[in-house]
């Protein structure tokens, strides 16, 4: 199956990057694909945008697939009435592009300046002819958003607005793990207004809570963009839905 029909994004054009200079090490999409790499090396570019660019807009058609090298992305929905909904946080080591019937299904802003690498699909897909590994590569990056999706899903149907941050907290912090970070303190580049169009709540609640977690000593914040958290154990119980008492 080609890789248009699965995976879709839009992006400017960039100019040729080595690899030596990407530090994602094994979280790099093309990381340890023996002779594909070359094939991929000769395909790829390098894209950097500041903070607050927009990437690219939902419904832009489909001609390019990235990973995300150094910064952070959001990525967000407009509904029918006009009002945004968060759908996704993107860190380094982040594969995207997924889309449908040729046109992204989403809009992706920056949160930070960022460093994009970019695969043009038309040439993707001649790379992906020949190599299986690359293709059960392309398909976990999307089994991985397709959990995402769940997660989503769970967090606005079913937990209340304190599990729902609580787990978002976590999240931040298993992911920070999962690229080589520390788990705490966090970097939290998104405002507290996408934290609340992620979560389905109002910016007041996502304010208020924190504020009851910092008092109730499981969470520090310094400034608007770090977040320690000094009770992993409690903020788990939390977002189980379990009480402190």
């Amino acid at each position: 199956m080609p890789v248009s029909a699965l995976v879709s994004a839009f992006v400017p054009a960039g100019s040729r990057m080595d690899c030596a200079c990407c530090d994602l090490d094994e979280r790099a999409f093309c990381a340890g694909l023996a002779q594909t790499s070359s094939a991929l090396r000769a395909i790829r570019h390098d894209m950097r945008m500041e903070a607050q660019a927009t990437v690219f807009r939902e419904g832009d058609a489909t001609d390019h697939i990235f990973t995300l090298v150094s910064g952070a992305v959001k990525l967000s929905k407009l509904m029918i009435d006009g009002r945004r909904q968060i759908v996704g946080f993107l860190f380094p080591g982040d594969f995207f592009g997924f889309g449908h019937n040729g046109l992204y299904g989403y809009t992706a802003e920056t949160l930070s300046p960022v460093t994009l690498c970019r695969f043009s699909l038309l040439s993707l897909d001649t790379v992906v002819a020949g190599s299986r590994e690359l293709e059960r590569r392309l398909l976990n990056r999307m089994i991985a958003e397709l959990s995402f999706a769940q997660e989503q899903m769970l967090l606005l149907g079913r937990m209340s607005a304190r599990e729902k941050v609580a787990h978002f907290l976590l999240m931040l912090s298993r992911r920070a793990t999962q690229r080589g970070d520390v788990p705490s303190p966090l970097s939290v580049p998104m405002s507290r207004l996408d934290i609340a169009d992620y979560l389905g709540l109002t910016i007041e609640t996502v304010s208020r809570t924190l504020t009851g977690l910092k008092k109730e000593r499981l969470i520090t914040i310094n400034g608007n963009t770090q977040v320690d958290l000094l009770d992993m154990q409690a903020l788990e119980q939390i977002a189980a839905g379990g009480c402190l008492c």
